[in-house]
């Protein structure tokens, strides 16, 4: 089943989303897609991975690490399918990501990697866009590169995880104006799903909602105003959203709060 988080006549809803992408509200109201405003379908810690592919890695003439490289981002940084996404003024090179996401279905700590999918609640997708212009060292990367408002698409809703067959055999794909720019698969993660719960676990308490994005294959490039990025995860979902200039984006800020 899938599950999202919507905003229909300013009051937020729970909903459960069909295969033709009609949406039942909590309160039992039916829908259709373009009657709701999307919003990020989880809510919690949001830990991301770096360089989790070997491709992406040696794309960035880096070596593979060998444990993983994760860092934290802020809520300031989501926002939900079919919205839009701010490049800042003046850079030289802005990219997408596209991830597969492990929701946290239940309290996690200290989990073996054999009991570790047993804690998965389900899957989402993100677009983890970075700014390469202020990048210093992939091994720490920095608060202007990542933890930009509005620079983490997610959704559209959470897949459960019994829906899943396989998470470690997916294809993930980036189109960009209807131009596929990337596509790899998860089977070719360094740490996977049960290894990333079990070491995250051991040292903190993993709570419901929590979100792992996982990382990005090879095939990068810049995107600029105006573009229209979709990303997708073969079972999970489509996520896409537009790039805006900052200018752009203070103007409909303006009109929405008139």
């Amino acid at each position: 089943m899938k599950h999202a988080t919507v905003r229909y006549q300013n009051r937020v809803y729970q909903a459960t989303v069909d295969d033709a992408n009609a949406l039942t509200l909590s309160d039992g109201t039916r829908l259709n897609a373009t009657d709701v405003t999307w919003l990020p379908p989880a809510s919690g810690t949001i830990f991301a991975l770096g360089l989790n592919y070997a491709d992406h890695a040696a794309e960035l003439d880096f070596k593979a690490p060998t444990e993983p490289l994760v860092f934290i981002k802020g809520p300031n940084t989501l926002t939900g399918h079919n919205q839009v996404s701010v490049r800042p003024d003046n850079l030289e090179y802005m990219h997408y990501e596209a991830e597969l996401v492990v929701v946290i279905g239940k309290t996690a700590k200290n989990v073996r990697r054999e009991d570790a999918m047993q804690y998965v609640g389900g899957y989402t997708v993100c677009n983890d866009y970075a700014v390469r212009d202020y990048l210093e060292n992939y091994y720490r990367p920095n608060l202007r590169v990542k933890s930009r408002d509005t620079l983490t698409p997610i959704g559209p809703w959470m897949v459960d995880a019994a829906d899943v067959a396989d998470p470690h055999n997916l294809t993930l794909r980036t189109y960009v104006n209807g131009e596929l720019r990337q596509e790899g698969s998860t089977k070719d993660l360094i740490f996977d799903v049960p290894f990333l719960v079990s070491y995250l676990s051991s040292f903190m308490t993993l709570n419901p909602g929590d979100m792992i994005c996982t990382g990005t294959p090879e095939g990068l490039s810049d995107v600029q105003p105006g573009d229209l990025v979709e990303v997708e995860v073969e079972q999970v979902g489509r996520l896409a959203n537009r790039i805006v200039s900052e200018a752009a984006y203070e103007q409909m800020l303006k009109e929405n709060a008139a």
